[in-house]
């Protein structure tokens, strides 16, 4: 900031070297300056202050997804399919095998009269794809019990698996997401297929930012605080940072943490996956403060800032200012000074 104000000092031009410009002095000081100058004005409103970075734009989660099931792949989703819960994932020997949202892996089947936390999860996806109502099951009840056994018939005759009212082991796989999108199949169509292996990679249909963010400024930004995300089309739309990172990783002599991003408005951001954008993260505002052009600051040889104020007779004065928030994107900064008004003239250099 120091060598952008006194650049802003030759800009303007000015002569004399002052040590105590403002010594019992009230009027003001006679400034003699021939570089060309323009004028800006002092405004009074809200300030931010923003952390500008590299992003990148794709979709939210990681998830392996497990089979349960021995035999035959014979069919599989292609890259870049959207499958929701209750519908059909692959299949493994030409039997369906459904995705359900949970986030307890499959690892027993389930039957009537069991209980624990996958049964919770089973109880809450009958209910959430309408097999069952909220009276006929308790959607946080670890009990496996008949209304769930009826339920479980229905969705296993809508995928044409055979009504058993048993959830056995390979008919179905839970991940924490009631949407997935596929990124990368594993599993081969017409490969076998070992129960415990990965069978294909998925994300959540949810749009994500992600900022490999410099360590040393994990204490600047926060949960809640609001973005600006420009996109490959060059047009900008809100986010708000969901998480930041709390383990480092270091790669090319530096030091990172991922800064999770969701997009406020998801549709304007398409469906590119693995695009990059440029985020303006904003990590602190004031409102209501007076605000000049950072050009407008005069560093003083005795220390401290200054701004030239032009008065209604054409004089120029020089007014002390300290300085608070910098708003590097509209390259504003907040002062205050006594005398310092709303909508007075201050000099600038020549654009």
């Amino acid at each position: 900031m120091v060598a952008v104000v006194v650049g802003a000092v030759v800009a303007v031009g000015v002569g004399v070297v002052v040590t105590d410009p403002f010594g019992g002095q009230k009027k003001g000081t006679s400034i003699v300056s021939t570089a060309r100058t323009g004028l800006a004005q002092v405004t009074k409103g809200t300030l931010s202050a923003r952390t500008q970075e590299n992003g990148t734009l794709g979709y939210a989660g990681d998830y392996q997804v497990v089979g349960k099931a021995n035999g035959t792949a014979t069919k599989l989703p292609g890259v870049g399919r959207v499958v929701g819960q209750g519908k059909v994932l692959y299949q493994v020997d030409g039997k369906p095998v459904v995705l359900l949202q949970g986030a307890v892996p499959v690892y027993r089947a389930l039957s009537w009269g069991m209980e624990g936390a996958d049964v919770r999860q089973l109880n809450a996806a009958l209910v959430a794809l309408g097999y069952a109502t909220k009276d006929e099951i308790d959607s946080n009840s670890n009990y496996f019990g008949w209304q769930t056994y009826y339920a479980l018939e229905k969705l296993q005759d809508d995928v044409r698996l055979k009504k058993t009212g048993e959830l056995t082991l390979g008919q179905a796989v839970f991940v924490p997401a009631k949407e997935i999108r596929v990124t990368k199949v594993t599993a081969v169509r017409g490969a076998s297929v070992m129960a415990g292996s990965v069978v294909l990679q998925a994300s959540s249909t949810d749009r994500q930012v992600t900022v490999a963010l410099s360590a040393s400024q994990q204490s600047d930004v926060k949960a809640g605080d609001k973005v600006t995300i420009t996109l490959p089309t060059g047009k900008t739309t809100p986010g708000v940072v969901s998480s930041v990172g709390k383990v480092a990783t270091k790669a090319d002599n530096s030091t990172t943490i991922n800064v999770y991003i969701t997009p406020s408005k998801p549709k304007v951001t398409g469906q590119l996956d693995q695009a990059p954008v440029q985020v303006s993260i904003i990590s602190d505002t004031v409102k209501d403060v007076l605000s000049v052009p950072v050009s407008a600051l005069l560093a003083l040889a005795g220390g401290g800032y200054a701004v030239e104020v032009v008065q209604a007779g054409g004089a120029h004065r020089l007014i002390p200012v300290k300085t608070g928030l910098f708003d590097d994107s509209a390259g504003t900064v907040e002062v205050t000074g006594d005398g310092l008004a709303v909508g007075q003239n201050i000099v600038v250099p020549a654009s």
